[in-house]
């Protein structure tokens, strides 16, 4: 027995067969043009505004460095992290993500002193003077001690001059372990600058 096979609703649309491509209108010259152009805009603006937005900030940043450099030769620092080896035997453990590093070492038969300044949060400075050896945290500094002489100040440049508020600290031990003396500038109240002469004489 055989069903009868439904006709086709005139009303619903069908697959597209070959005369619907006949009688599509062809694509005349001015809007391949503009299409062609517009795809290249969009080529052109996803590749190369993130390659120029990554080429301004890495002059930037290498302008910024150079800047550093020159500010710092001009005062015997160098910009940039001492040594592992020279942090651990000058005891001046740097806390992470401190900004603004510069140190400057001396050296002579009798006495090696290293310079250094780093700006870092507030839980940094305490940690920091907690693992110099102070025992004490932030309450160990006392307020407008000046405890880096004024000719270690020169060597390297330093005027405690700027607004403060200003702390210092000295933590003595007996030769040859080494003997911080620390100047903290907390005009800003939230990332302190650090200034630190770490001295030991063999």
């Amino acid at each position: 027995m055989t069903v009868p096979r439904q006709p086709s609703s005139p009303d619903l649309p069908g697959p597209p067969g070959p005369g619907d491509r006949e009688r599509r209108p062809p694509e005349d010259r001015r809007h391949m043009i503009r299409r062609r152009w517009l795809t290249a805009t969009i080529i052109v603006l996803l590749i190369g505004v993130p390659a120029v937005y990554l080429l301004i900030s890495a002059n930037q940043s290498r302008n910024s460095g150079r800047d550093k450099e020159k500010k710092y030769s001009a005062t015997g620092l160098t910009a940039g992290w001492p040594s592992k080896v020279q942090r651990r035997l000058y005891d001046v453990p740097i806390p992470p993500y401190s900004e603004e590093v510069a140190y400057y070492e001396t050296n002579n038969w009798r006495t090696s002193r290293l310079y250094v300044q780093f700006l870092t949060s507030n839980k940094g400075l305490d940690k920091f003077l907690k693992e110099t050896g102070t025992g004490q945290g932030v309450s160990a500094l006392k307020p407008d001690d000046f405890t880096i002489s004024k000719r270690d100040q020169k060597v390297v440049g330093w005027e405690f001059t700027g607004p403060g508020p200003w702390y210092g600290v000295t933590h003595q031990q007996k030769n040859p372990t080494p003997t911080q003396d620390i100047v903290v500038n907390r005009s800003n109240p939230r990332h302190p600058m650090v200034y630190v002469v770490s001295t030991t004489t063999p």
